[in-house]
């Protein structure tokens, strides 16, 4: 997309961003869980993030959907304290953020154009808040529309409260926050995405944009 095309102040808008491989280029639920597991229990830690990971690559291998792998990932923080995870999700993106290619250059440079107008940038993730949270204060997001871990008191359940934030739930989230801003026009929005599950949220946006490995770096 030039750049001259936000040059032009516009009507109020949203601007709707997943954020795993679209605005920065890992994959942040795996990257987290190895860098917090590791980094709390030491070796043990380690083997069991790597564990979780081939167990859910052997999955979604096989043909489990998106959607239960999602949840059977948020089942690995079933009694972790949350002030901990927080903590070390600051650390994790502090460390990351602070390295060369952590975000997708050109998907950042468009937020920015498109905050510099005046629009709110809002991140759609199936990541959960603790990840999320950092990155949105880094690019100025308005908005985070993702997960919802089940607590009990201090600690995660390990269960999601409501669907994972996956294909058709990007898109009633997306939806139910355009309902709140009857102002603004979803034909004026903007949507940027990397994979066909990101399609169901782009549809509901006037400006979709599909992102590939060359806006990587």
């Amino acid at each position: 997309m030039p750049t001259s095309e936000l040059s032009t102040p516009r009507r109020p808008r949203l601007v709707f961003s997943d954020v795993d491989e679209t605005l920065i280029t890992c994959k942040s639920l795996l990257d987290f869980l190895g860098y917090y597991l590791a980094g709390r229990y030491g070796p043990e830690g380690a083997s069991r993030a790597a564990r979780i990971r081939e167990d859910l690559h052997a999955q979604v291998t096989a043909g489990l959907p998106r959607a239960d792998a999602n949840r059977a990932y948020y089942r690995a923080w079933r009694g972790e304290p949350v002030a901990a995870v927080e903590e070390w999700a600051r650390r994790w993106f502090a460390e990351r953020s602070a390295a060369e290619g952590f975000y997708v250059r050109e998907v950042a440079a468009q937020l920015r154009g498109h905050r510099a107008e005046g629009a709110s940038i809002v991140l759609v993730s199936g990541s959960f808040r603790p990840l999320l949270d950092p990155l949105a204060e880094a690019v100025g997001a308005g908005h985070v529309l993702c997960a919802r871990l089940e607590r009990c008191g201090r600690f995660y359940t390990g269960a999601l409260l409501g669907a994972p934030v996956i294909g058709d739930e990007k898109r009633r989230l997306v939806r139910e926050l355009l309902a709140r801003h009857p102002h603004i026009d979803p034909a004026d929005c903007y949507g940027y995405g990397d994979d066909p599950s990101d399609l169901p949220m782009l549809s509901e946006v006037g400006h979709a944009v599909m992102v590939g490995a060359s806006s990587h770096g």
